[in-house]
């Protein structure tokens, strides 16, 4: 399989991001969704400052993108057979609550155990999480609290400050929601959180 070109654009960013990241930085940068804040998933010292920029208790849990269905499997230590209809018939971003995921810091993953992860289809972000090798931290570009931004100009200065890097793509782009959130347990219960 040839491998994929990406714009220019897009390899400047990703190696500026990836930098940021590796050194235990905040990014802020579009997804499939809204504008959000990241950090490596693995590093618990940045999704630290993710909680302390988001004045946001860690009982709140935050989610993960991942760049493909391979990645999932390495982080997850058991994907219901269920999960991957769900995510070969979504029509849009779709993040699903899944029991036991491993090889991530405990403090992303929630008191029951779990974490929401996203396959992201964002083309600067399956490019970035690639690169990394392991899953970026994903959550709304606010406050905790406060009104989600849905475009770059709605973002508020305590959060374009508060971050290391400030990705440069898509700043006009406007996004029309979150994600669908969907919770799989293990027993086979599938429950829809958010549409």
């Amino acid at each position: 399989m040839a491998k994929k070109r990406y714009d220019q654009n897009i390899i400047n960013e990703v190696n500026e991001s990836l930098a940021v990241l590796k050194r235990g930085g905040l990014l802020l940068y579009p997804t499939d969704t809204v504008w959000g804040i990241g950090c490596d998933a693995t590093n618990a010292e940045a999704i630290d400052k993710v909680f302390t920029l988001k004045k946001r208790k860690e009982s709140k849990a935050l989610i993960c993108l991942v760049s493909d269905m391979k990645m999932l499997n390495q982080f997850v230590e058991e994907i219901p057979e269920v999960a991957y209809n769900i995510l070969k018939y979504a029509d849009q971003p779709t993040t699903i609550i899944y029991d036991d995921p491993i090889r991530i810091a405990e403090n992303l993953i929630a008191e029951d155990n779990t974490l929401g992860i996203r396959i992201v289809q964002d083309e600067f972000c399956r490019a970035l999480i690639r690169k990394l090798g392991k899953p970026l931290v994903s959550t709304s570009a606010n406050i905790s609290g406060e009104k989600t931004p849905m475009r770059f100009p709605e973002i508020s200065q305590p959060i374009l400050e508060g971050v290391d890097y400030i990705v440069n793509l898509q700043r006009k782009h406007k996004s029309t929601k979150s994600s669908t959130i969907i919770r799989l347990s293990n027993d086979g219960q599938v429950k829809v959180l958010r549409k």
